[in-house]
């Protein structure tokens, strides 16, 4: 470690240590930091876990349009064949997108309220990574139905399959495998406490052995209240939050209490500052998201989370980070009903977010950290090929967007699935079996990362079923 990263972690340290005083000094300080610092930052890299609650139909979102496919899926969904566009106020047509290479007599579109993803994925900056799903081992549709090979746990069922996802266990699972690098990565950061963080409340995702998650909102750190307040209005009796992390304590649980709560206090003051720091090379506010289906205008929450996101990035030196794992989100994909507007929606908020972080990072505090930083899609499951009426079921493998400077965009990874019923990957309504498992698509992201080949193997508990554990989509 040189001299440089040294003399940051004794200030940081230093000012941990600060139970009282002003979080605004602090701040001024940490901003001032930040640009002599950041010269320290090469080696940074970020993954952002961008997870859609309630599990995307897959089948609206990434469409294959040649004449043999685009027959099936109108010929099956009907008169919901329109369940792919907009109701109004958008263009009516599919957005085509032109693999880089690979996938002969097949062609592909996007959603139509796609269109800044779409520009993403023709720049070289996104790519498809076709039927993902939670796995086990490799399975044929054969051995899917009799039984013959392990299957994820609670299949279909929206807290399993979220847990399952981040976590390769059913609900009530300890950790994730986003705080599984954490855990194996943050010896390389100045404070460990800032290695895995959420813009979306407590993910399992983030959870590692060792590594707490840290949670945050739009503002930044999730405040401790009334740090300046006194006990009941008098002001004798002093702040009663820091009376708590002051003094010697006899109680073990006494003491365990006031350490969580300095603990607290201090990450807010330190997250606060470094975000300072970012702010003054700013980081622009979204513009207003334009609903598809209605022309209404409103504030993307997914956009806003990922301007936090890139604060803390911006922030990274004063906070010494050298990897970092976020998680965001964006809900409301269970679309049994009124899939057409719903859809039309949500894909709209998603490209518009993606867009938004993707030209953010382009000139963070005057560089462009897109190659530092890596975007990927997940959800509880696909969907139904069928359309129920007005929207589609629960299903099992899906379409996902892998989005930033060092992907090998331009390009879909992986066999996309033929289109329409009873062919060798539906197992029931057109609901896909997957052909690539989440080990793979995290083990690929892991190795960009820096992980080991080990270490992979240890994060990974399932990689050693499959043959292929690089999908290749990371430059």
């Amino acid at each position: 470690m040189n001299e440089h990263h040294q003399s940051r972690r004794r200030f940081l340290g230093s000012m941990l240590t600060l139970a009282g005083g002003s979080v605004a000094p602090f701040a001024i300080n940490l901003a001032a930091m930040g640009g002599a610092a950041a010269e320290g930052a090469d080696d940074y890299k970020a993954i952002v876990c961008l997870f859609l609650n309630g599990g995307n139909d897959p089948f609206n979102t990434v469409l294959a349009t040649d004449s043999a496919s685009w027959d099936e899926y109108t010929r099956i969904r009907g008169a919901d064949a329109a369940i792919a566009l907009p109701a109004v106020g958008a263009p009516r047509g599919v957005l085509p997108i032109v693999p880089a290479s690979g996938h002969a007599g097949r062609s592909f579109a996007l959603h139509p309220s796609m269109a800044p993803l779409k520009e993403l994925f023709d720049q070289g900056r996104a790519a498809v990574v076709a039927n993902v799903g939670t796995l086990i081992a490799p399975t044929s549709k054969t051995e899917y139905l009799n039984g013959s090979v392990a299957l994820p746990a609670k299949l279909f069922s929206h807290n399993d399959q979220q847990s399952m996802w981040q976590s390769y266990k059913p609900e009530g699972a300890s950790f994730g495998w986003g705080g599984r690098m954490g855990d194996l990565l943050a010896a390389g950061n100045g404070n460990a406490n800032f290695t895995c963080i959420s813009a979306a409340g407590n993910a399992v995702f983030l959870s590692g052995r060792e590594i707490r998650q840290y949670q945050i909102n739009a503002a930044g750190a999730v405040p401790v209240r009334n740090l300046g307040g006194t006990l009941f209005g008098a002001p004798a009796a002093g702040n009663p939050l820091r009376a708590i992390v002051s003094g010697e304590r006899s109680e073990m649980f006494e003491r365990e209490h006031a350490a969580v709560v300095g603990r607290a206090i201090a990450s807010q003051a330190t997250l606060g500052g470094a975000m300072l720091a970012a702010g003054a090379a700013g980081v622009p506010n979204p513009t207003p998201f334009v609903n598809p289906s209605t022309g209404a205008t409103s504030v993307n929450s997914l956009a806003v989370q990922l301007q936090t996101v890139a604060r803390i990035i911006g922030g990274r030196s004063a906070l010494g980070a050298r990897r970092q794992v976020f998680y965001v989100s964006l809900g409301g994909f269970d679309s049994h009903d009124n899939q057409l507007a719903l859809q039309a929606d949500l894909l709209g908020r998603l490209a518009h977010a993606l867009a938004y972080f993707d030209t953010t990072l382009a000139t963070l505090q005057g560089a462009d950290m897109r190659r530092q930083v890596t975007t990927f899609t997940a959800s509880d499951f696909g969907r139904t090929f069928t359309s129920n009426g007005d929207g589609s079921d629960h299903g099992w493998g899906s379409h996902h967007f892998v989005v930033g400077g060092a992907v090998k965009g331009r390009q879909i990874y992986g066999a996309f699935p033929a289109s329409g019923l009873k062919h060798e990957l539906d197992i029931g309504s057109g609901a896909l079996l997957p052909t690539i498992s989440v080990d793979q698509y995290g083990a690929t992201l892991a190795g960009w990362f820096g992980l080991s080949a080990t270490q992979i193997a240890d994060v990974f508990p399932h990689i050693g079923n499959f043959s292929q554990r690089d999908l290749g989509f990371m430059a």
